[in-house]
């Protein structure tokens, strides 16, 4: 299992903690660190989408001129401004056996993952 995202967000510190106080075993992929893929995202969109995908709360987004946030239609737009900014991935993404398993993180949905 792997779980993508910025090791100094929020969201992800709760996901990791989450994981790692059962006891969980993953890998942690750093979108700073060890980069996004266009082959990565296109797999995740063609599972989940992009509306699922982008996150259109926090800085990142919010300081993106109207236009571009208004061009975003559809997955090949949404990849685009996602591998040019990866700070508007939704994160964490977890990912088992090439499958998207969640993304963000709540814990209603990894109690519903790992019961």
């Amino acid at each position: 299992m792997k779980l993508y995202g910025i090791p100094n967000c929020g969201t992800v510190k709760k996901a990791r903690a989450w994981l790692e106080g059962r006891g969980i075993a993953y890998e942690f992929h750093d979108f700073k660190k060890d980069g996004v893929t266009e082959a990565m995202l296109a797999g995740w969109l063609r599972q989940v989408g992009w509306q699922q995908l982008l996150k259109k709360t926090g800085p990142t987004w919010s300081q993106l001129p109207e236009a571009v946030k208004a061009a975003i239609k559809d997955d090949a737009s949404a990849l685009r401004l996602m591998l040019e900014k990866p700070n508007v991935i939704k994160r964490p993404v977890l990912e088992g056996n090439g499958k998207v398993l969640a993304t963000g993180f709540t814990e209603a949905d990894y109690e519903r993952l790992f019961p």
